[in-house]
């Protein structure tokens, strides 16, 4: 490096110290590279120098003294070289990570970088913009320091969790362990000057920045409220009401406005614009979820049901005018209570299926695992779907096909009262051959039961309803009206056996007297 004469070193007050020089000529075309360190024996120990470039009144003495420069020098134009200083004291090295975007991404390919090595950055200061699969991302500074390497280019690919940047740090001050902040999307070059007026750095976190960005709004233009005047939400969303005249929804918390001057009038704003701009506020959720593990009858469902999507379902769907079978129970009810038995419809449902069954018996049968042979089963023990406080439950009132209807109403009373309790055991949960769904009682008209393995067929009950119909006649009149939803195994189950015995089981239930017929 070419070297000037020796001047007079003289001092200036606390850290200005000007060498009296001859030769700025020479040293008007001088490059000296960034991060040469010069020291000054008495006062600084290191003085790192950045960019120096034709610089007005400037000259070296030897290696062991810094070289000074003129006040003047601070005050260039555009046609003027930059000359910038920094003092750092034992800079530390932090690796900037790139940090999880989120959805599964670990991989994104860096489409611009808004800074570069040398540059400053503070805290929430944009640093470059990321494209993901899904999204464009802008990546912000976590700390204050100077740029020292970009460790992408631009088409690069960068890996989440790998150094996008090294940013050098003020040794005098704690770094936080490192925690990437990451906002979309990005802001223009534009809007990102507006951050900084004549030295002044405005503070806002990146949420108030692409609000403020999204409306428009120069930062510098809108007066903060919080602690430093960092600029919050509120005071962006207030400055908007004032620009157009909208009306903000009531705010959590007091908010500090700074009255305007009397001579500042704010102009109103066409009515046509004012519903252009929404205001929302962000919902706030504490929940957590909560991860339990599946037990008790709740797993033994999950396996049933994962046997039973294995079988080919098949479904028929009716629906019963119960009006006698209503005037009927209503008569027996007295009866019932006399026995200490409370006489429900189901029972009737459950007689007139096994009579039902007792023609059709492929539908109170099983078929084997191979599907090579076929069981018929002698008895009819017909399961009854019960919804209770351990998830539901299918106990089965056994032998049908030599009960009573009383004796049936008083087994479904002994199951349900075990049932509510928790202590229905093996026998009662075991051995079913078919089973009716009485999803009627918490509501709906028509369902898709599955069926229950070993068994082949299945019935679901809808509620029962008072709706118009037509008699013989053509007259109109009321009529309890259930539907219901069979579901049978169509390996071995034609739709015309499953419509026959829907018409048989129907019959019964249309007219309860004749099922004395074949009451045995």
């Amino acid at each position: 490096m070419p070297l000037a004469g020796v001047s007079t070193v003289a001092c200036f007050h606390k850290n200005l110290y000007k060498l009296e020089t001859v030769a700025s000529e020479i040293l008007n075309e001088l490059y000296v590279p960034q991060s040469i360190i010069l020291t000054l024996e008495t006062f600084l120990s290191q003085v790192c120098i950045h960019r120096v470039r034709s610089c007005s009144s400037i000259r070296f003495i030897k290696s062991k003294y810094v070289c000074v420069f003129d006040k003047s020098t601070l005050k260039f134009s555009h046609q003027q070289r930059l000359f910038r200083t920094s003092a750092v004291s034992c800079g530390q090295i932090v690796q900037f990570k790139l940090a999880d975007i989120g959805e599964g991404i670990t991989e994104v390919t860096v489409k611009e970088w808004y800074v570069k090595e040398g540059d400053s950055v503070s805290q929430f200061d944009s640093i470059c913009e990321v494209q993901s699969d899904k999204a464009s991302v802008t990546i912000t500074s976590r700390y204050d320091g100077i740029i020292r390497k970009l460790h992408y280019n631009v088409d690069e690919t960068a890996y989440v969790g790998k150094p996008l940047v090294d940013i050098e740090t003020d040794a005098s001050k704690d770094v936080a362990p490192e925690e990437d902040v990451v906002e979309t999307p990005p802001m223009s070059h534009e809007e990102h000057t507006h951050q900084e007026i004549k030295g002044h750095k405005t503070l806002a976190t990146p949420a108030v920045r692409r609000l403020a960005m999204e409306n428009n709004i120069k930062l510098s233009e809108v007066i903060g409220t919080g602690k430093d005047n960092r600029i919050l939400k509120e005071d962006i969303l207030n400055y908007l009401a004032k620009q157009t005249g909208a009306i903000l929804p009531p705010s959590p918390k007091a908010e500090i406005i700074p009255p305007l001057p009397k001579s500042e009038t704010v102009p109103a704003a066409p009515k046509d614009k004012a519903h252009k701009i929404p205001v929302s506020r962000p919902i706030v959720f504490s929940g957590k979820d909560k991860t339990e593990p599946i037990t008790g009858f709740q797993k033994a469902m999950v396996k049933t049901m994962s046997a039973a999507l294995k079988i080919p379902h098949f479904g028929y769907c009716d629906e019963i005018d119960l009006t006698q079978l209503v005037q009927l129970r209503e008569e027996l009810k007295p009866l019932a209570q006399l026995r200490g038995v409370k006489l429900s419809f189901m029972p009737f449902f459950i007689k007139a299926a096994s009579l039902g069954l007792l023609q059709y018996p492929i539908l109170n049968a099983s078929l084997d695992e191979s599907c090579q042979n076929v069981t018929y089963k002698a008895s009819h023990n017909i399961g009854v779907a019960m919804d209770t406080e351990q998830g539901l439950i299918v106990p089965n009132v056994k032998n049908v096909q030599v009960c009573s209807v009383f004796e049936i109403a008083s087994e479904l009373n002994r199951l349900q009262s075990l049932g509510s309790a928790g202590q229905l055991g093996t026998n009662d949960l075991t051995g079913g051959t078919f089973t009716l769904s009485n999803i009627g009682t918490i509501g709906g008209t028509y369902a898709k039961p599955v069926i229950l393995p070993p068994e082949v067929a299945i019935g679901a009950l809808g509620k029962i309803q008072l709706l118009p119909r037509f008699n013989g006649k053509g007259e109109v009149f009321k009529a309890q009206i259930m539907n219901v939803s069979w579901s049978a195994d169509h390996r071995i189950i034609d739709g015309a056996t499953m419509a026959r015995f829907s018409n048989l089981w129907k019959s019964y239930l249309e007219n309860p007297a004749s099922m004395l017929l074949d009451l045995k």
